[in-house]
């Protein structure tokens, strides 16, 4: 299909974005064949903004403060608030990290650690701009703030001190929540602020790829490698906020930010950018400074329908990674082409990085605290998080404390009890014991005197035979005598 007719999904005049529709296939079964049924589908217009970096002015915008989902462009702000903390001190990029339960359960798009790895901060926030995880955005609000909530409290706070209106964070990744909305202008000024206030740290927006092992990860970035100049920073991603984009580039001396939210796929939002750098390096004048526009009121649109309605489980998965680039559709006839700048930037094929090296675990030879999950106002190295073991004995349960009193009528009267009863069983125990002493004492006695009753009769029964023989040997004597006179008389 000839690049004009593919983008003619897209339509800009006189700076104005005007909104699209796609013309969407239906199979269905009947007698016996499949036949394509074509529905169309009017889509929100997408709000953009183009900022001149310096000055903060605008220079050109549609719809900037309209409330939008921000996705995964979430992440500058857990960038911002992450290396706050490191300006204050609190931690420092070699920091290990912990990644907890919690954070190993978000969705994708994610690394995919196990519970109780170690991350050092520098490497999460590396991944979390190039991969987009999901799970270490988790790890890096738990490793700053200790929870998922009392970092979102943070965000909140960095937010209103950048004049940051129309922006309510709850998450530091960007999945879904009713509560968690942004718009344009207002990440336009958050990426203004990463690039002013920490310039040392702009390196991490136009990493093109990092290598993890022997995995080599590329960024969703479609700009980087491709447009002259581009230098970062964010995309993101979900079915009810669409495709969207924090993008910064430089060239002749100027620097700007564009931001989109809510284009159809991956490649228009490339090309849909690439035409906005375009024209912001091309204009001569600017409008009033991003901070003084008057917020819009009403709630996000959904976008689910007319991004994610009709694909596949499969598809919505890729989208949910960010990997969702399917062919822009065509446009109804009649609806003019957009300029082919932006589709020729959008079709040239992905550009090959020098993949920047990351690993897990510490950095070598550190020896600081440990960062991870942990109650508020707690220091960190105070972690409640512990690593799980595997194949470990479950703990013995508790048992209550004897001194503590039971919650129910007759404490009082069952505590005193308890505390007199081993006094009455110390008594019972010595009563029992001298009673037991006597017994022995009283049966050592019977022993003794049956001993010695049972001695005097053995000598009893041992004397009366010698005095019985005596007896006799003196009768045999006088009878022999008185026969021996008689006889010789």
């Amino acid at each position: 299909m000839p690049t004009g007719a593919v983008l003619a999904a897209l339509y800009m005049a006189s700076g104005g974005y005007i909104g699209v529709a796609q013309a969407r296939h239906k199979h269905a079964k009947a007698h016996a064949h499949a036949h394509a049924a074509v529905a169309t589908v009017h889509y929100t217009p997408p709000p953009y903004i183009s900022i001149d970096v310096p000055t903060g002015r605008i220079i050109e915008a549609r719809n900037p403060t309209h409330a939008w989902y921000p996705a995964s462009v979430t992440k500058l702000m857990t960038v911002y608030v992450a290396l706050q903390a490191v300006q204050q001190g609190r931690l420092s990029l070699n920091t290990p990290l912990i990644v907890s339960a919690r954070a190993a359960r978000m969705k994708p798009s994610k690394m995919g650690f196990a519970p109780g790895s170690l991350v050092t901060l520098d490497n999460a926030l590396k991944m979390l701009m190039v991969k987009s995880a999901n799970d270490l955005a988790v790890t890096v609000a738990e490793g700053v703030s200790g929870s998922v909530e009392a970092f979102a409290d943070e965000m909140n706070q960095t937010a209103a001190k950048l004049g940051m209106r129309e922006s309510h964070f709850m998450n530091p990744n960007g999945l879904p929540d009713p509560n968690h909305y942004s718009s344009p202008r207002d990440m336009a000024i958050l990426g203004r602020a990463l690039l002013l206030n920490f310039p040392e740290y702009a390196g991490l927006f136009d990493i093109g790829a990092m290598k993890l092992n022997d995995q080599v990860i590329p960024n969703h970035n479609g700009l980087l490698g491709r447009y002259p100049g581009a230098d970062g920073m964010k995309t993101g991603f979900t079915c009810a906020a669409g495709f969207n984009l924090v993008a910064s580039a430089s060239r002749g001396g100027r620097k700007v930010i564009v931001v989109i939210m809510g284009d159809l796929t991956a490649k228009i939002r490339t090309a849909h950018a690439a035409d906005l750098l375009d024209r912001a390096f091309a204009a001569s004048q600017l409008g009033e400074s991003a901070t003084e526009l008057a917020s819009a009121s009403g709630a996000p649109p959904d976008m689910h329908p007319e991004i994610c309605g009709g694909r596949s489980p499969k598809a919505v998965l890729e989208a949910e990674s960010e990997d969702f680039n399917s062919p822009i559709q065509a446009a109804p006839a009649g609806t003019p082409p957009i300029p082919k700048q932006g589709a020729a930037i959008a079709a040239l094929p992905r550009p090959v990085f020098d993949p920047t090296p990351v690993y897990v675990g510490e950095a070598p030879g550190y020896q600081g605290p440990i960062a991870g999950p942990r109650p508020a106002d707690t220091p960190i190295g105070a972690i409640a998080y512990t690593t799980p073991q595997p194949q470990q004995a479950a703990p013995a349960p508790l048992q209550p404390d004897p001194k503590a009193l039971p919650m129910h009528r007759g404490a009082k009267k069952q505590h005193a009890a308890r505390q007199a009863e081993p006094a009455k069983m110390k008594a019972k125990t010595a009563k029992k014991t001298g009673a037991q002493k006597a017994a022995a004492k009283k049966s050592s006695a019977t022993k003794a005197d049956t001993k010695k009753a049972a001695g005097s009769t053995t000598q009893t029964k041992r004397a009366t035979p010698s005095k019985s023989k005596k007896s006799a040997k003196s009768a045999h004597r006088a009878g022999s005598a008185a026969t021996s006179q008689a006889t010789g008389n």
